[in-house]
């Protein structure tokens, strides 16, 4: 017979939006279960937003060392003998630095007073669910529920995940050994944030889009400097191309997959070590028994609709994160799960984010806070734009940041200076962000920000610069 248990707030998933909303809620002092399959922390702390980045991060050092041990060295530094890759060591240290954090989440949820229960939730009506755990059956009754059971990893049908040869994202997070050659299908921003750190750390490395473009959400000119960082890195890319299918060659050590795609018109093949699959996420609404908790779907079918309170269909039933819709990203699940858990303690909130950032952790780094200029035209705003290039900034010179062609451009209304949105590109952008995010959500002026003293030398001078220029009286540039 299954364990019973009641709780005010019952939160099926602990990732970037479950475990802070655990969290919030046992803070006001609701008495807080948090159900989670894996482990704490989600697809971005154990498998996504993190580990890449310690990936990244190390493939900027090897690509360095391999700077300064070429003829000459770098910089007046010089390193004797080539550096290697040891990719088991690599994933051991990124995998230190999962643990590290998972154990953290489980510490913040345990110091709040939340309960974190491992297993897997099947719902048998809106506000009950029964949870197979390790220990048995326990069946859960609460007052309120938050659904944030994310989004999952897209597979094709005609070309399946084997984690061999077909690896998915999560696949590509725990190789052993650096694979020669690797074809990316998809020329998203999962896709580009591998693909460069692979490309830096040695992989000879191709990349099939079926759009015109890579990094479609992003405009033309803030992907420019990404597409010549690629070409230059020998990174070979193909847009209007569709993949068709895989098909391991050979045997024993030297099977290499050989990849088919569709490209204007007709078929080309590449035969490679690895084939990453990269085409996007899709929100995790079935095996929990969504169908048994009354909730709504919105009009896609995809995404379960929701309110800017985050409430579904059913009352005391909320939906955050990935799987209450677009952006699919880690930092809006977290915002959602705060403000939920203090709705359900009474306090009056809303999701009502004048803008969500959105970063790109490719090289270079791309940030897209707001409107474009494009995307405010089209909203019939008149507008001013300034752009101001990291080659003109101290800072950015004195770190490299400068070579890749990056700059802060900044779109603001013409009749009144309120700055409508900002994006940069370039080394070390994405710290930038905050500042971005800060003035759209004060609803800054230009004069706002061109009146605040940035500290010198700093990168974010590019910013006070980009609006002096929108102004139209830039002081490093003419």
């Amino acid at each position: 017979m299954a364990e019973s248990r009641r709780c005010q707030v019952l939160i099926v998933g602990a990732g970037p939006g479950g475990y802070v909303a655990g969290i919030r809620s046992a803070q006001l002092g609701l008495n807080t279960i948090v159900v989670e399959g894996d482990k704490a922390g989600g697809t971005c702390l154990i498998r996504g937003c993190i580990p890449s980045k310690a990936i990244i991060h190390a493939a900027e050092r090897f690509d360095s060392l391999r700077q300064h041990s070429s003829e000459g060295g770098h910089m007046g530094l010089s390193v004797s003998g080539e550096p290697r890759v040891d990719m088991a060591e690599l994933i051991s240290w990124k995998d230190g630095i999962v643990d590290r954090l998972n154990k953290g989440v489980e510490g913040l949820l345990k110091a709040a007073g939340a309960e974190l229960v491992n297993g897997w939730a099947r719902f048998d009506g809106p506000k009950s669910c029964i949870v197979e755990t390790e220990n048995g059956e326990i069946q859960i009754e609460a007052e309120n529920v938050v659904i944030a059971t994310g989004s999952s990893h897209i597979d094709l049908p005609f070309m399946p995940c084997d984690e061999e040869f077909v690896l998915s994202s999560t696949g590509a997070l725990e190789l052993d050994k650096l694979p020669k050659s690797v074809a990316i299908v998809g020329g998203g921003y999962i896709g580009l944030e591998l693909g460069c750190a692979l490309a830096k750390l040695g992989s000879e490395v191709t990349v099939i889009e079926g759009m015109s473009s890579i990094l479609a959400i992003m405009d033309r000119e803030i992907r420019r400097p990404l597409e010549l960082w690629l070409k230059k890195h020998g990174v070979a890319v193909h847009t209007e191309s569709l993949a068709r299918g895989t098909e391991i060659k050979g045997s024993g050590a030297s099977r290499k997959v050989e990849l088919t795609f569709e490209k204007n018109g007709s078929e080309e093949k590449v035969k490679v070590d690895k084939v990453l699959v990269t085409v996007g996420r899709s929100p995790n609404t079935r095996g929990w028994g969504i169908e048994n908790t009354g909730i709504r779907m919105d009009p896609s079918g995809r995404f379960i609709r929701t309110d800017r309170q985050c409430r579904t269909s059913v009352p005391g039933v909320y939906a955050i994160g990935d799987v209450s819709g677009e952006p699919m990203l880690a930092h809006k699940a977290s915002a959602q799960g705060e403000m939920v858990a203090e709705i359900i303690s009474g306090l009056s909130r809303e999701f009502d984010k004048v803008a969500i950032p959105a970063i790109v952790f490719t090289e270079p780094e791309i940030v897209s806070v707001g409107l474009t200029p494009e995307e405010a035209k089209e909203r019939g705003e008149e507008i001013v734009v300034g752009k101001f290039p990291l080659a003109a900034n101290g800072r950015a010179l004195s770190i490299e940041a400068e070579k890749t062609g990056g700059f802060i451009r900044v779109t603001a209304r013409e009749s009144d200076n309120v700055i409508l949105g900002v994006q940069a590109v370039g080394s070390h952008v994405a710290e930038m962000h905050a500042e971005f995010v800060l003035a759209l959500e004060m609803g800054a002026l230009l004069e706002d920000i061109a009146g605040t003293v940035h500290a010198h030398p700093t990168m974010a001078e590019s910013f006070h610069e980009a609006v002096l220029k929108t102004l139209g009286h830039a002081i490093h540039i003419s």
